[in-house]
């Protein structure tokens, strides 16, 4: 029941985990600035992961809904927060040596922390679910699904524009905004989120599929 909601978490957006190029091209300014960032980005992509694989443990169709809600639950809100450490990394930062930076800046940190508002939203409707019906429950994990693959499509523009040019071949080359490895923890520890991948995948499961 929960394969549409993993599926449409796979797909979820983050910062970095779409870069590439590697260039060296880049001046120490942006180098340091890059490394900056992705010191203190690289656990909450490891939160974000680790959410994700939780919620990826809870999709056989005989999981019972008060677990799947349990787990749903802690990995939004692990999730939530860990956007919410991205927008601060970012913003602590300052803005990036580059042409039209401060303003680059703030839309990524914009952007960061509306995906953590948007996450604590969909942590609290997964709570309101009922879990003593089992059609209402799929049903109300199909429409969460729907929303969280809107908030992975739409949105991230301005982290896109932070992770082109320079910028962009900086950062690829820091091993904090590297992809981690994810490692899914008990389902019932909430403080181990993990790193979901880019805003723009869309979900594979298909609408007639059960959430």
């Amino acid at each position: 029941m929960n394969k549409k909601l993993a599926a449409a978490l796979s797909g979820g957006a983050v910062l970095v985990l779409t870069l590439s190029g590697c260039s060296d091209d880049s001046d120490n300014k942006v180098n340091d600035w890059a490394k900056k960032v992705c010191d203190q980005v690289q656990p909450q992509l490891q939160k974000i992961a680790n959410a994700n694989a939780s919620i990826q443990q809870q999709t056989a169709d005989n999981s019972k809904p008060a677990d799947v809600q349990q787990t749903d639950s802690a990995a939004f809100q692990q999730i939530s927060q860990a956007y919410k450490a991205l927008g601060a990394a970012v913003d602590s930062a300052g803005p990036p040596p580059v042409d039209d930076g401060e303003t680059t800046q703030k839309e990524a940190v914009k952007e960061l922390n509306a995906s953590s508002v948007a996450y604590a939203d969909l942590k609290t409707k997964v709570d309101a679910l009922d879990t003593k019906d089992q059609a209402k429950f799929a049903d109300g994990l199909k429409g969460i699904a729907d929303e969280l693959n809107k908030i992975s499509t739409s949105g991230d523009q301005a982290l896109k524009k932070l992770q082109s040019g320079e910028v962009g071949s900086a950062m690829a080359k820091q091993k904090g905004c590297q992809k981690p490895t994810a490692s899914a923890p008990p389902a019932a520890a909430p403080s181990a989120p993990e790193a979901t991948p880019s805003k723009s995948a869309s979900p594979s499961a298909s609408a007639s599929e059960k959430a």
